[in-house]
């Protein structure tokens, strides 16, 4: 054990840890902003627990290693848990996970012989607790401090792989715990976004997810995409439950979504076997983990080997290390977005990281390199961020010379030419010139994408031609293009050429959500401009939309209204929609743009091409919850009634819609007929 000198140097060092703790665990659990590495938070843990426990003494009842570490944000409803939420205890080795063993096999006795182990990845997000009653989601909160959680039951329904029911169960009160993740590709597209929009980025997927599952608008919450990972059932004894394969094994029967890598281990070897092997594997998975939770299997011994105030007897998290190598930065490279961002960018001497190898790692802006002083020449620390975007953690100061360049964003495009700006309180640097070369180039390749107009065949070779040669000044020039025009560029073959045109040819007919989507709207991706096309039955309705009516939308917001709404007051942009549409372009919603429902029973949207319309206070749920379940099931839902209205939802006070529905003679449903409805299914 470490020398920690007198028990008054010891009782200090003690002290200081818990003030560091303390102020990194505000950063983490309350803001979502990290400012040190998961293991480095580790370490101050694990020194603290050292020195309490060469000196007991010292142990008090609020150290960070006698409670479940969390925060309560006040914004939110506070949910107290009926069985508290606790944390694990961390193993960080092969001779710390055997401890954990031998403790186990002393504690059950002779039952320790035959017991066996289950194996699941530890997956870093945000643990919450679901409560089902009758079969149908009543809450969800988040751990919070272990005893009482934050209610965020609105946001977590936005979960789209969360079903709304259970498949089986339909009676009497069940809670099911699990973890809120973001996928790393969700999460790279993310930060790309808000660094584009000039907003700070996320450290790593888990803060991510508890950034967004942990907003004030719900409509942020569900552009996210995040996903959810059952692992327990409180009181699983009481559903039959005997093992973790039963709990896992009833998870999936109800419908509800677990990780799929579990494996039941017999002994030791087995496990540590499953943890070389998904250590090798881990960086293939779409998910991020960080180690893997060893659990055993029999929920009879769980009972009886109990718990600390902390942490469960019966589990332990083995969490692996982090990967990090030393480089050189060989250069600044300085990049222009669509939308006109300039981004630094290093270059460096190849590395290997997480299974890739790494030759760039993105400085974000000027903020970043000033704060880590990064110059060229330096030798850094990298790793890559939530083991996805490589990231410079740190320079190594020792090993300079001297001949290092310090780095400043140019005052110029790189591009262009054109004085770069930058507006508070942004800190991203842009180019204001529409016409810039790299953003007519990284605009048009956005919108002959996939999720945009799909025009297969021209990739970034042909871009790069047409927007140099001056034949694409905007996207809209696409479409008069000619066969010719095509065929007297570098390397196109003349069937080429036709592909495309027929590519060209078939992308007027996209919907309507792909074409808002191809516009580059700033700040809308794929997902909103699904939500606005479900909305709007063409582009004339979205572009005279008011920016409170598109705030009021699910999944759009005021920062997002603000964007569209600016965008289309724009004459240069207004210009290309109306020259899409000259050519042909489809401007109407249709059957592509309707919201992505989710089949009932048997795969049968139960409400599927009924005009739905809410209106009055709900009870049960708010009323936009209500039109997103509705909309799930295959509504079409819409703010006013008309005669072509089917069914009308009619709430506490509901006003002139219930009037008008009444004249018209529309079906009217009060909240448990709709409730009924959906419990019949």
């Amino acid at each position: 054990m470490a020398d920690f000198g007198t028990i008054d140097e010891a009782r200090h060092r003690a002290a200081e840890l818990k003030r560091e703790i303390a102020a990194n665990d505000e950063l983490y659990y309350v803001l979502d902003s990290p400012a040190i590495e998961d293991h480095e938070y580790d370490a101050l843990l694990r020194e603290l627990g050292e020195i309490e426990r060469a000196y007991p003494e010292i142990l008090t009842s609020d150290s960070p290693n006698a409670r479940v570490r969390g925060a309560l944000r006040p914004e939110f409803r506070k949910l107290a848990h009926a069985v508290p939420m606790q944390s694990l205890d961390n193993a960080y080795s092969k001779a710390e996970l055997g401890s954990f063993f031998e403790r186990t096999a002393r504690a059950l006795g002779d039952d320790s012989g035959g017991c066996s182990w289950v194996c699941e990845p530890k997956i870093d997000g945000l643990a919450v607790s679901l409560t089902y009653a009758d079969g149908v989601l009543e809450r969800g909160a988040t751990r919070g401090d272990g005893t009482v959680g934050e209610d965020v039951t609105r946001n977590i329904r936005t979960i789209r792989s969360l079903p709304p029911r259970l498949k089986r169960c339909s009676e009497g009160t069940v809670e099911i715990r699990g973890e809120v993740c973001m996928s790393r590709e969700d999460f790279a597209e993310l930060n790309r976004a808000r660094e584009e929009s000039g907003e700070p980025l996320f450290a790593n997927p888990r803060n991510a997810a508890a950034g967004s599952l942990r907003q004030l608008d719900r409509k942020v919450t569900a552009s996210r995409k995040l996903k959810i990972f059952l692992y327990h059932v409180v009181d699983a004894a009481r559903l039959g439950m005997r093992s973790q394969g039963d709990l896992l094994r009833w998870l999936e029967e109800e419908g509800l979504p677990t990780h799929g890598h579990a494996a039941l281990c017999r002994d030791a070897d087995e496990i540590y076997a499953y943890l070389e092997e998904w250590d090798r594997s881990r960086f293939m998975d779409s998910i991020n983990t960080d180690g893997v939770v060893v659990k055993l299997d029999d929920l009879g011994l769980r009972d009886r080997l109990g718990s600390t105030a902390k942490a469960p007897r019966w589990a332990m998290a083995f969490k692996y290390p982090p990967e990090e190598k030393r480089t050189k930065v060989l250069g600044i490279d300085v990049s222009v977005g669509r939308t006109g961002a300039l981004t630094p960018t290093a270059r460096l001497e190849p590395v290997r990281l997480s299974g890739t190898t790494v030759r760039r790692a993105s400085l974000h802006n000027q903020d970043e390199i000033d704060r880590k002083d990064v110059r060229v020449g330096d030798v850094v620390w990298v790793h890559k961020a939530g083991e996805i975007i490589p990231e410079i953690l740190r320079v190594d100061f020792d090993a300079r010379t001297g001949n290092e360049v310090p780095f400043a964003m140019p005052r110029v495009c790189p591009v262009c030419g054109t004085e770069a700006v930058r507006l508070p309180p942004e800190v991203a640097v842009r180019c204001p010139n529409r016409s810039c070369g790299a953003q007519l180039q990284e605009g048009l390749l956005h919108f002959v994408s996939r999720d945009c107009m799909d025009i297969d065949g021209m990739g970034e070779r042909i871009i790069k031609q047409l927007a140099e040669s001056g034949l694409v000044k905007s996207a809209a020039d696409i479409y008069g293009l000619s066969l010719e025009d095509l065929t007297g560029l570098d390397r196109i073959a003349a069937k080429s050429a036709r592909n495309i045109m027929d590519a060209i040819d078939a992308s007027r007919g996209r919907p309507l959500h792909a074409v808002i989507n191809a516009l580059g709207i700033r700040n809308v991706g794929k997902k909103t401009a699904r939500d606005i096309a479900s909305r709007f039955r063409g582009m004339d309705a979205l572009i005279a939309a008011s920016e409170q009516e598109l705030a009021n939308l699910g999944g759009v917001g005021p920062t997002i209204a603000a964007s569209i709404v600016s965008h289309f007051g724009d004459s240069h942009n207004m210009s290309v929609v109306r020259r899409l549409e000259a050519y042909g372009v489809s401007m109407k919603s249709g059957a592509g743009d309707e919201p992505e429902a989710s089949p009932g029973e048997n795969g049968k949207k139960i409400f599927a091409g009924k005009r739905m319309v809410f209106t009055g206070e709900l009870e049960t749920m708010p009323r936009q919850e209500a039109e997103r379940v509705a909309e799930s099931m295959g509504a079409h839902t819409s703010g006013s009634v008309s005669k072509r209205t089917d069914v009308v939802v009619v709430g506490a006070n509901p006003g002139s819609k219930y009037n008008k529905a009444l004249s018209l003679g529309v079906e009217i449903w009060d909240e448990n007929m709709f409730l009924e409805r959906l419990k019949g299914e």
